[in-house]
């Protein structure tokens, strides 16, 4: 059975080990690459095969709701990073992740549609309001 180590958050050189021993991937998150510097291992110029890349999961924004929340330098970061102008910064970010290096990219369904915040899945220690989001039946259509 596939199984992906959430390896996000302090991790221990333990826990790492252990990922690698059993060879679970683990995950790279682009929503969280853009608040240091090059060597940020969530930046896809650091990803390596053996991991799994999101635009964000599912304790995240949407990566609209996200990008609009970014603090100035951040913003700039993400913008030149990605070469984007930023109108269709969910595409941006899932085209950066789908030519990660990683072996597998998953793609929150708010990020596909391109919806903000009002799609946001979960608020991590919130009691209410989450796992509420349903797709519109008409929100993808067949060409």
């Amino acid at each position: 059975m596939p199984i992906i180590a959430e390896n996000l958050g302090v991790i221990t050189p333990g826990v790492e080990n252990l990922r690698k021993e059993f060879g679970f991937p683990g995950m790279r998150v682009l929503q969280f690459a853009f608040g240091g510097d090059a060597t940020n291992d969530h930046l896809p110029h650091n990803h390596t095969r053996d991991a799994v890349v999101y635009t964000g999961t599912h304790d995240n924004d949407t990566t609209a709701g996200w990008f609009e929340g970014l603090a100035t330098d951040e913003r700039q970061f993400c913008l030149k990073y990605l070469a984007s102008n930023a109108r269709e910064i969910n595409w941006d970010m899932i085209r950066a992740a789908m030519a990660s290096v990683a072996d597998t990219a998953i793609i929150p369904m708010p990020d596909l549609v391109g919806l903000g915040t009002e799609a946001r899945m979960n608020v991590p220690a919130s009691e209410i309001g989450n796992w509420v989001w349903r797709m519109n039946a008409n929100a993808i259509t067949m060409i």
